[in-house]
């Protein structure tokens, strides 16, 4: 499991919002990670993503990195955000939106 971390940290680490999703934001394989592509790319935030169904090992690796059962799973600036709920919650609210701006992620659209 010490290669899957290694991956992961430095996914986590070396960009500014990392999702891990299932699917790829152009091609989302579940309604939750649907969502989440959908938020961040109305509020044109930049970011990268995995594809956890590629690999058991990083499916199985991200749960346990975050001790988080779901995916997806939203990382900002190193420090783990949530999964769909907490997102679409953070987002309706315009906390998300805040908390990019106070991480020094620009955000091109408000809600």
């Amino acid at each position: 499991m010490t290669d899957i971390n290694a991956f992961i940290d430095d996914k986590v680490k070396n960009n500014d919002v990392f999702l891990f999703m299932k699917g790829s934001p152009d091609f989302p394989q579940c309604g939750f990670s649907g969502q989440v592509v959908q938020i961040l790319n109305y509020l044109g935030v930049d970011y990268s993503s995995a594809n956890v169904l590629e690999s058991e090992e990083l499916r199985d690796g991200i749960k346990a990195y975050t001790n988080w059962p779901t995916i997806p799973q939203l990382y900002v600036k190193g420090e783990f955000i949530g999964g769909a709920d907490i997102v679409r919650e953070m987002f309706q609210s315009g906390e998300l939106q805040t908390h990019f701006q106070q991480a020094g992620v620009e955000v091109k659209q408000s809600a």
